[in-house]
């Protein structure tokens, strides 16, 4: 594990709150992580758990009438949450970059490749056109684009699926930033190009030693890329810590349904456990456990919400029964050393 004694990213009891009129939905309410230069963060949990807005919330991109209402986003030790737009602008697509779901949501459907990886190079950094052309030649060849100087005066439909997502990474690691947001950028795509895309994108950071936050619901994905998790229900972190104590020794009940209904070597010829019920909407949240009515230990205790429990250093988990035993225990997919996960 790196060391994270100078974080590139940390974030303080981040609150993202969308003010509605049919109330106020607490879409992150009090989120805490920290990214350290060169690793990988990944943050996992069902759709609606907050994970996009946290994503959102970093990059200031949350629109009305939603907005960061609490806490504070240090990268590399200056606060985004206080930073005037003019300056958040700057940051944005330079030191800090975002991958998103959608590769057309970053791509400009009738302006051609060379055009746009050229104006994101020179919006900042100061350097030719001949010069930028070079830059974003590499940027291609670095995530894997055959014959590169050729697909710069192609358009993006001309690519497929699984290209045209790389040549958002490539976007995205052009101007070698230092934190990279990654909002489920393979979900749309097939196993095969989705295992490339994680190798490529794993070995860059290595490589370049830009940190990465890979948004995700699929914690297999995350449990062959990331160096430590985090995993958000209804807008709360549950449970965080280092990928192999997170697989090996979970302690939050959601995260043992997560990882009991993902097929393992270890679970063949048995029926797929799957969680009850569904997640709460954010609009009917209690002053509770959010997990409660799916919970297999829930008790009368948790009619409070859990406080947060440290187990270690960056080891923590928000519930008032921890723990790897009882009837939700389900056997931790063997894929992270017996290779039936992503690597």
């Amino acid at each position: 594990m790196r060391s994270v004694a100078e974080p590139t990213l940390q974030v303080t009891d981040l609150r993202t709150h969308f003010f509605t009129r049919a109330g106020l939905v607490r879409a992150v309410d009090g989120v805490s992580f920290t990214v350290g230069r060169g690793e990988i963060v990944g943050i996992v949990g069902e759709s609606g758990s907050g994970k996009s807005v946290t994503g959102f919330s970093i990059m200031g991109l949350i629109d009305s009438p939603g907005r960061v209402v609490g806490g504070r986003i240090a990268f590399r030790g200056k606060d985004l949450v206080a930073l005037a737009e003019e300056d958040m602008r700057k940051l944005r697509g330079n030191r800090i970059s975002m991958i998103f779901q959608d590769a057309n949501t970053a791509l400009n459907p009738v302006i051609r490749v060379d055009t746009q990886l050229i104006e994101a190079v020179r919006a900042h950094r100061g350097v030719s056109v001949d010069e930028a052309r070079g830059i974003a030649i590499e940027g291609l060849k670095l995530v894997g684009i055959p014959a590169p100087e050729k697909r710069m005066k192609s358009y993006p439909h001309e690519f497929s699926g699984g290209m045209r997502q790389r040549l958002a990474i490539a976007l995205a690691f052009v101007n070698q930033p230092d934190l990279i947001i990654a909002d489920e950028p393979t979900t749309a795509l097939d196993v095969s190009i989705q295992a490339q895309i994680l190798h490529e994108t794993q070995k860059l950071c290595r490589e370049r030693g830009t940190s990465l936050v890979w948004i995700t619901h699929d914690l297999t994905v995350v449990a062959g890329l990331a160096d430590h998790i985090c995993v958000m229900y209804a807008g709360r972190l549950v449970e965080s810590g280092p990928v192999d104590d997170i697989l090996d020794n979970p302690q939050h009940p959601y995260t043992c349904g997560l990882i009991g209904s993902i097929p393992s070597v270890n679970s063949r010829k048995k029926r797929l456990f799957q969680i009850p019920g569904t997640a709460p909407p954010l609009l009917a949240l209690k002053e509770d456990c959010a997990f409660r009515e799916r919970c297999p230990r829930a008790s009368k205790t948790c009619a409070k919400a859990p406080p947060e429990s440290k187990l270690g250093p960056r080891r923590m988990v928000r519930c008032f029964h921890p723990g790897s035993d009882g009837d939700d225990r389900h056997p931790a997919p063997a894929g992270r050393r017996a290779g039936t996960l992503p690597q």
